[in-house]
This record gives structure tokens, sequence and C-alpha cells, in this order.
């Protein structure tokens, strides 16, 4: 009884004291991909520095006609931002007869695609991201489809890091 009583005695003072938990997550990434965790550091990086050049708000509104460029000057803010246990995941490309009967798309396969959950802008993209989840799928036939990979992973981190910035993210 008395080691009990010595132990809670501990705890109430560790947690007066801020021992408690915290609400952040770890730095890092939840590497659900068959590249290593400096691969995935090293696109990060490479988001964090094309954000603080410029800051790009609304390519996927630019597919519609007429549309002016949103572009910003670079945020040195993203600089700072780190992924807190953001989980990046492959998902299995949709097949080009889904696609084409969702869309009239056609497309070999694999199409390079996956579904996009709402509240996307689109249906299918190469990737997506969900903020609030902290997760990152690509579709994934671009696995290893060298610098390709890449690109459509920084895209993401990037995403990632506006939205930990507080931008608009509707047409990113």
């Amino acid at each position: 009884m008395g080691w009990s009583l010595r132990t809670l005695i501990l705890t109430v003072v560790l947690v007066g004291c801020g021992g408690g938990t915290s609400d952040v997550l770890p730095i890092g990434f939840v590497n659900q991909t068959q590249h290593s965790m400096a691969e995935l550091w090293t696109i990060w990086k490479s988001a964090q520095q094309s954000l603080a050049k410029k800051v790009d708000l609304n390519p996927l509104q630019r597919s519609l006609p007429g549309v002016v460029a949103d572009i910003r000057p670079g945020d040195s803010r993203a600089l700072w931002v780190a992924p807190h246990q953001i989980r990046v995941a492959r998902a299995p490309d949709v097949a080009s007869g889904t696609l084409f009967g969702a869309t009239g798309v056609l497309r070999t396969d694999p199409t390079g695609l996956i579904a996009c959950p709402q509240p996307c802008n689109i249906r299918y993209a190469a990737a997506f991201s969900k903020y609030d989840l902290r997760l990152t799928r690509y579709a994934e036939s671009w696995e290893f489809e060298g610098d390709n990979f890449a690109i459509i992973l920084e895209y993401e981190f990037e995403n990632q890091i506006l939205s930990a910035l507080g931008y608009n993210m509707r047409w990113r």
C-alpha cells in the first residue's frame, strides 16, 4: 500500500510540473512506401525549399479556362514545418474500366490514378493528402517511376506544409 501511495504522489507531482502528455506527435513519417525514410526526408526538404521561394495556390483551378494564377512570394515559415507522423502510403490504381465508366476517360492499366475522396475538387488524381488525418496517398504504379514519384510526393508534401501554415487549400 505504501508503494502505491508514493507512486500516486509522484505521478501527481510530475503531471503538475508539466510532465503530462503532449498533443504534439513526434516528428517523422509513418512510412508505408517501398522507399527509405531518408528519401522521404529529402522530398520533404525539397517541398520546404520550393515553398520558401514561391507559393502557388491554384494549380488545379488553372485547368479551367480563363483562370489567372494565384502565385504568392515564398513563405520562409515553410522551412520550419515538420511532418508529425504523416502516413505516406500507396493505393491501388483505379482500373481503366472503372475510370472510363465514371469519367469517360480511357487510359490503359495501370492508370496512374486513385480515387480522390471528398472534399477533393477532382474525382481521380495521381495522389492526394488528407490534412486532418495526416495522410498522403499516391497511385501504386508511381512507386518506382524515378523522378516522377518524387515530383508527385513533393507536391503533396507542399500541400501538407501549406495546410499546417493555414493556407486555403481549395485549389491545391
